[in-house]
């Protein structure tokens, strides 16, 4: 075409005046934000420092707790939460701006059109004039100033999805530990309402026995005390249980009225992932992920910095016709074209580009150290969650026995307090003791479910609405 023909004299020109290489190419950037994030990253170790045990990674942990209730309750969550809408279209908007870049790299094409008429004061005599043109304009991205700006794009509308992945496993974990902390809290009320019951019972055995002259006043008052007490905490606890739900459908985008059913028992906890090296972790955990992205965009405003202090050569082209008559308009003799080519070379500008390109290398070096200081922040929840594993695992075997031993001295007791053997002091303490074990024992198994919802997110597991 005629266009280039003029173009090719200033891409030499440009080139002779400034001695300066192109900026690299897309796969050389890539290349370097590879070989950049390589050196940031933590020394993988061979193994993790804490054995977990035996179990298969789960990828959609959700599905993995084996509750469809859950799993129903996180997709709800999902479909409503707002910030959770604008971070989907903080998305959109990322990709239209990443199209909007990449556009500059494609000519701008124009038409135009006019008409008109002209004439003398003093005459009657007037002349129509048409005119009809085409107007073509590109940059010629010679140095990949436009192709950089463009990956940059990309890569930080892809920071931006990794970002809504990651806000969508905080909801999901958000969600999972709401609902069980709302089980818990159901629980321990039970566990409350449980022990009301064994005092009233514990109270009705004192009230016959001090009518018979076999127990004290103060042992009427003990169990006088001890149900207030206890009538105290199930209120208490009722209302934790109202508070949770409220929390729970807050989450989930309804009414916080407390009206939610949840089950009676905590679910099951899925098996913990077995020893070995964490090679995935980096590629498929998405704040990782984005903070990956967010240096290639970077590495590529750095490049871009640099292309512009290089010279812009500019193309532009034009056809058009005119004439007195719409039938003459298209007629050969009456179209024109033009075409030309510009270059623009920065010589003084007070130091901005130059400062624009520092500006880029400190964003660049920033990006470095975040991904790095991310990548070790990765490592230590993974570290920090799999020991918690081994620490809840064991606290439930020894709150087992101790529950099941607490529970057979009070069963002992309270026969012998019966049979006038032993003080109802001594009774009641133990009762204590069996209520406390219960209750830390319901505790301990819902932090088991949250350490697995941690441990999870710590591996990059994901979950797909």
């Amino acid at each position: 075409m005629r266009i280039t023909r003029f173009g090719l004299p200033f891409a030499i020109t440009a080139g002779l005046l400034t001695g300066c290489g192109v900026a690299p190419s897309r796969e050389a950037i890539e290349a370097d934000v590879d070989q950049a994030v390589e050196l940031e990253s933590p020394a993988t170790p061979a193994s993790w420092g804490t054995d977990s045990g035996t179990g298969a990674v789960q990828v959609g942990w959700i599905d993995s707790f084996n509750d469809p209730a859950l799993t129903n309750l996180v997709v709800e969550a999902q479909s409503n939460n707002r910030d959770l809408a604008a971070a989907a279209a903080n998305v959109d908007r990322a990709w239209a701006l990443a199209r909007r870049a990449g556009a500059a790299l494609s000519p701008d094409v124009g038409i135009s059109a006019g008409a008109g008429r002209t004439g003398s004061v003093d005459s009657s005599a007037a002349a129509t004039d048409l005119s009809l043109g085409l107007q073509i304009s590109w940059e010629a991205d010679l140095w990949g100033r436009v192709r950089a700006g463009q990956s940059g794009a990309v890569a930080s509308a892809q920071a931006r999805e990794a970002d809504f992945r990651s806000a969508q496993h905080s909801l999901a974990a958000a969600t999972a530990k709401a609902y069980f902390t709302a089980i818990e809290a159901n629980l321990q009320a039970d566990i409350a309402r449980e022990t009301l019951e064994i005092l009233e019972e514990t109270q009705r055995i004192v009230n016959v026995k001090y009518e018979n002259g076999m127990a004290s006043a103060q042992d009427v008052s003990l169990t006088r005390s001890d149900l207030a007490s206890a009538r105290e905490r199930v209120t208490t606890l009722d209302g934790s249980f109202r508070d949770a739900l409220r929390a729970l459908e807050t989450l989930l985008g309804r009414y916080p009225g407390a009206e939610l059913a949840v089950r009676g028992s905590l679910p099951n906890a899925p098996p913990s992932p077995p020893a070995g090296v964490p090679s995935e972790l980096l590629e498929r955990r998405p704040d990782i992920v984005a903070a990956e992205r967010r240096v290639a965009a970077a590495f590529n405003a750095s490049a871009q910095a640099r292309a512009a202090r290089l010279p812009r050569v500019g193309l532009t082209g034009d056809l058009g016709g005119a004439s007195g008559s719409l039938s003459d308009l298209l007629d050969p003799a009456n179209i024109a074209w033009r075409a030309g080519a510009s270059m623009l070379a920065p010589i003084f500008d007070g130091g901005r580009q130059r400062e624009a390109v520092e500006i880029a290398t400190a964003a660049q070096e920033q990006a470095l150290a975040a991904y790095g200081q991310a990548a070790l922040n990765a490592f230590g929840e993974l570290e920090r969650n799999l020991d918690q594993g081994v620490v809840i695992a064991q606290r439930t075997v020894d709150l087992e026995e101790a529950t099941r031993e607490a529970a057979n001295a009070f069963r002992i007791a309270r026969l012998r307090y019966e049979e006038g053997e032993e003080d109802l002091l001594s009774v009641l303490t133990i009762q204590q003791r069996v209520i406390s074990a219960k209750s830390a024992l319901s505790s301990v198994e819902r932090l088991l479910l949250e350490q697995r919802v941690n441990l999870n997110l710590a591996l990059g597991g994901s979950w797909e609405t």
